[in-house]
């Protein structure tokens, strides 16, 4: 067998060489795949100058704190599937918002039993059928159009420009007044009392309700409400009994009644026996609830909906501007159905204040069965926002995808780049060690794969065919090759017997092909 080429440089020194190569392009990569691609509902771009009103980096702010006192903010970029191998899922709210591609049934029933089996939390907006894959698992329908209100009694709010001009009324900008953890059609005449900041500072919002704005919500509807007895359905938020879904067929529009147009639906499910830290570092099982909330609308967490400063930046008009008053126009502290002033502040402070208290109200807070070493802490939370779900570009789909395979293999994130670098440091041993064979051997050389073996010389098939032979009958009599060799002539023809044999090894007789052809059989069959 030939000698494998020798090289200047050792073969640590290679992989060396190849390890720092994968790095540099790794992290090429990286930069590739993410210049250029503009990133909308994200709570991670802090870009000032692009759509910095539909990210949710207000969001992310607020409940991770200033200081970092409150929720343990995270994200995940691969996929659903993963979810209920999460660290303490009972204390996690998975957040899913404006899913650009639909969920697929693996992911969905990943999260179904992230809720009803974890004791995991979601909050999952979308104003399209991309959310229905998990809503079906949940008994909740998605409609794939907006809502449209009544233009002269409808909930939509007022809008205006930069220079205080009023913009022409959008039936699809709905407000509606939610609750936080009652079905609002089964509560009494507290529902007229608008919660006050200091009501969710001090987690008291069972008796109150909140204003929430929405960009263009669709409907969201409980399809079966018996599907399951053990859970818990509430429909925190709808529109008016005059909202009509807009499938653009004007007076032939449908309408699905009276409290049937959902844009807030949670589902609470009693989960039994769940582990948690308990004193001395001990586990126990306690009983949590796992909770999902479907939004109609993934703009109520973007930042020019989330933060009032921001929204009346853009525009939005509070209750007391006269542009209700002038038009005629109902606002959520004038509806029949909405928030009674005499009883307190209707001021709208942004869809942070509502959500903040929903949050507050699905994790396990109130839970006397979790160690207040827990509870007292916002930080023992996660709060984890699924990036996975937006659409990527064809440039970064294949780096993308391949880091959601390598995410299934491990959720550390130094084992990940292990991985990958990994994966180019075996590529280069491979194409730097595979010996070079002999030509007249199957050749699979990375290094050289565009060469042909250079062909035999006709003139050796004699040769060749003579030496395969002798050394199948060295083989045969188990002698090494410098035993073989000091064998003498008559030695070997004593071993080999074989008349036709014996003259291919004794005689300078020239054989054609065909005659070579005839003794490759007798060759193969000797000796058994």
């Amino acid at each position: 067998m030939a000698e494998a080429e020798k090289t200047g440089l050792s073969l640590e020194a290679w992989l060396m060489v190849g390890f720092v190569v994968s790095l540099l392009l790794s992290t090429t990569a990286i930069t590739i795949v993410s210049s250029g691609k503009s990133t909308v509902f994200s709570p991670y771009n802090n870009n000032s100058e692009e759509y910095p009103d539909q990210q949710l980096t207000q969001m992310r702010i607020d409940l991770q704190g200033e200081k970092g006192e409150g929720f343990n903010i995270a994200n995940t970029m691969s996929t659903p599937m993963l979810v209920n191998d999460w660290q303490d899922p009972h204390r996690t709210l998975l957040i899913i918002a404006a899913p650009e591609k639909p969920f697929d049934a693996a992911e969905a029933q990943a999260i179904h039993d992230f809720v009803t089996e974890k004791g995991g939390k979601v909050i999952l907006a979308s104003n399209s059928t991309n959310a229905q894959l998990v809503g079906e698992k949940f008994g909740v329908k998605y409609f794939d159009a907006p809502v449209r209100d009544d233009p002269l009694t409808g909930r939509y709010y007022e809008v205006t420009t930069d220079n205080d001009e009023r913009v022409s009324p959008d039936t699809k900008k709905l407000w509606a007044v939610a609750a936080v953890n009652r079905d609002v059609d089964e509560m009494g005449e507290e529902k007229h009392t608008p919660c006050s900041e200091d009501n969710v500072l001090n987690s008291q919002v069972s008796n109150c309700r909140m204003p929430v704005l929405f960009h263009r919500p669709t409907a969201i509807q409980v399809l079966d409400e018996q599907q399951d007895t053990e859970r818990d359905i509430m429909v925190l938020a709808h529109a008016s009994t005059s909202a009509e879904i807009d499938l653009g067929k004007g007076d032939s529009n449908p309408r699905l009644g009276e409290g049937e147009t959902g844009l807030i639906i949670r589902i609470d499910y009693p989960v039994n026996g769940v582990l948690e830290e308990q004193p001395n570092n001990n586990y126990g099982e306690v009983d949590v609830t796992g909770s999902i909330v479907f939004v109609s609308d993934h703009s109520v967490l973007a930042n020019h909906l989330w933060d009032a400063t921001r929204a009346e930046e853009t525009g939005k008009e509070q209750c007391d501007s006269p542009l209700y008053f002038e038009n005629s126009h109902m606002c959520w502290d004038t509806d029949s159905d909405g928030l009674n002033s005499g009883l307190g502040s209707t001021t709208w402070f942004g869809n942070a204040l509502y959500f903040r208290a929903l949050i507050d109200d699905m994790m396990e807070f109130d839970n006397d069965q979790i160690s207040t070493q827990v509870t007292r802490y916002p930080s023992n939370f996660n709060l984890v926002f699924d990036e996975s779900r937006h659409v990527s570009s064809s440039l970064s789909m294949p780096f993308t995808e391949a880091m959601g395979a390598i995410v299934l293999l491990t959720s550390d994130g130094v084992l990940k780049w292990l991985i990958i670098l990994n994966l180019f440091a075996l590529l280069a041993i491979a194409i730097m060690v595979v010996p070079e064979k002999e030509n007249w051997r199957h050749v699979f050389d990375l290094t050289r794969f565009r060469e042909r073996p250079t062909k035999l010389d006709p003139s050796q098939y004699q040769r060749r065919v003579r030496e395969a032979f002798l050394s199948k009958v060295r083989q045969f009599n188990d002698l090494t090759r410098d035993e073989f060799a000091r064998k003498s002539p008559a030695e070997v023809m004593q071993m080999v017997r074989e008349p036709r044999l014996l003259e291919l090894v004794s005689s300078n007789r020239a054989y054609s092909n065909d005659e070579l052809r005839e003794l490759i059989p007798q060759i193969r069959r000797w000796g058994n």
